[in-house]
């Protein structure tokens, strides 16, 4: 099944974002990506809601980040 699929995407609020790479060798429209994610260092967190934006935006760097998807529960405890 696709990560990406609508189905999955449906009841999700907010998706976690960690950055496992380096930026050093992307383009640098990945790099302003990752900046919109706010990101910028390996290790780097970032909490975003779930919007086709965002969601556009992981996929053009997936390779780059570790993500999760938390749903409206697991978000306000």
């Amino acid at each position: 099944m696709d990560k990406f699929s609508k189905n999955i995407c449906r009841d999700v609020k907010s998706i976690l974002f960690v950055q496992k790479k380096s930026s050093c060798k992307l383009s640098k429209r990945q790099k302003s990506t990752l900046l919109g994610l706010g990101l910028g260092r390996i290790g780097s967190k970032s909490i975003l809601p779930n919007t086709p934006e965002v969601l556009g935006m992981l996929k053009k760097i997936n390779h780059v980040v570790d993500f999760s998807f938390e749903v409206e529960e697991n978000f306000n405890k």
